[in-house]
């Protein structure tokens, strides 16, 4: 008798194919469905995902930028709206008056000489018209023209006008002149709302107020930067005394310019640093032309204040700028020589004066001089300039005390 069905034990199942062989079967059935490999399936996917973020991504950042520039622009219309600054013209002369017309003939000399004494000591032009009340004291040099101003006011006041005298007053000018720039560096910092400067800094930025750079006040522009600064910081939720205070003195190498060859920006930060100021200030002073790096926010802040005020319609002139140089060269080149003491470029560039020490100097040493001079100058002459007179003076004063 066979044994009935329902006593007897199931059969355990077993798949025909294992796991990982099924994973195969299913893998090779999506490749043979895509006509794509796992991988190649996995690097398609990441390139299209990669295009969508990075087609995004520049959507957001022109965004950004377009959201950027319009804060920006806000920030400077703003801070512009809220300064009230003026564009002073550029001049290269002064205009003194003559309380009495007798006066021109004193100040010409029997034969010109104190004419010729007032320029020889000043490096100024004295142009006396005859049709005029008033002479005019013309100079690219802004601080000789100031100091040739003082000395004329003080010989018409004086009255006893010849060339020891002027050489004399020239010299009390040159004096009262410093006096007058410390008092102008104390008003520059009260416009500007900025306290507790050093006094050795407040004398150099005094002497920004004969200074022009481009046809624009240095000074004048300093206090405008300084404002704009202050302006640009609140607007930016930052400090604003640091901000005006780097404004204000971020062209202060310029007063200085002359004896020192270097960037005017070095210069102003290493004065700034030797007396004591903020090290961030000093950092931005540096920086403001870019020739140091710089990451401080106060950096990048003043380089925008500086370019406001000097990209103003009418701020500043090339053209005067230019012609200031030219004559400049004309100086540095006579001074490059030994034994030279001044040289004066006058009459618009027309003539190089130039002085020599009496002590170093023979006459014969000083012809050889002027031909050195000349010939220089002829290397380095322009094929359009207008004629140069050299003129080289070796003067020998003697003077007694009689009692």
């Amino acid at each position: 008798m066979r044994p009935s069905r329902a006593g007897m034990s199931p059969r355990p199942w077993r798949p025909t194919v294992t796991p990982e062989e099924r994973i195969a079967q299913l893998e090779q059935q999506i490749k043979d469905l895509a006509g794509l490999s796992p991988a190649e399936a996995r690097d398609q996917v990441l390139r299209q995902a990669e295009a969508e973020l990075q087609d995004t991504l520049i959507r957001q950042r022109d965004h950004a930028r377009a959201e950027a520039q319009d804060q920006a622009r806000h920030l400077v219309l703003t801070a512009m709206e809220r300064l009230a600054g003026s564009v002073p013209a550029p001049v290269t002369t002064s205009v003194v008056p003559l309380p009495n017309p007798d006066l021109k003939a004193k100040l010409v000399g029997r034969e010109g000489r104190n004419i010729r004494a007032f320029a020889q000591t000043t490096g100024v032009d004295m142009i006396i018209d005859q049709g005029l009340e008033s002479v005019t004291l013309a100079c690219f040099d802004p601080v000789r023209r100031e100091v040739a101003r003082l000395t004329l006011l003080n010989l018409i006041v004086d009255g006893r006008i010849h060339p020891q005298r002027i050489q004399e007053l020239h010299a009390e000018a040159q004096a009262t002149l410093s006096t007058s720039l410390k008092e102008a560096g104390e008003e520059a910092a009260r416009r500007a709302g900025v306290t507790g400067l050093p006094a050795p800094v407040i004398e150099a930025l005094g002497q920004l107020r004969v200074r022009t750079s481009y046809g624009q006040n240095v000074l004048d522009h300093s206090v405008e930067v300084a404002r704009l600064a202050r302006l640009l910081a609140e607007e930016l939720q930052l400090d604003p005394e640091p901000a005006a205070t780097a404004g204000l003195l971020h062209d202060i190498g310029k007063g200085f310019a002359s004896e020192n060859p270097r960037s005017h920006a070095h210069d102003g930060m290493k004065f700034l640093q030797q007396h004591g100021l903020d090290p961030q200030v000093c950092e931005a002073v540096g920086a403001h032309h870019r020739e140091i790096p710089s990451e401080l926010p106060l950096t990048a802040l003043l380089i925008a204040a500086d370019a406001i005020s000097a990209g103003r319609p009418g701020a500043r002139r090339e053209p005067t700028a230019l012609f200031q140089d030219r004559l400049e060269e004309l100086e540095k080149v006579a001074k490059g020589f030994r034994g030279v003491d001044h040289a004066f470029a006058i009459q618009a560039g027309r003539e190089l004066r130039v002085m020599v020490r009496a002590e170093d100097m023979s006459d014969e040493d000083t012809a050889r001089l002027a031909t050195q001079i000349a010939r220089a100058l002829k290397q380095k002459r322009e094929p359009n300039a207008p004629p140069l007179t050299l003129t080289v003076v070796r003067e020998r004063i003697f003077q007694e005390s009689i009692h």
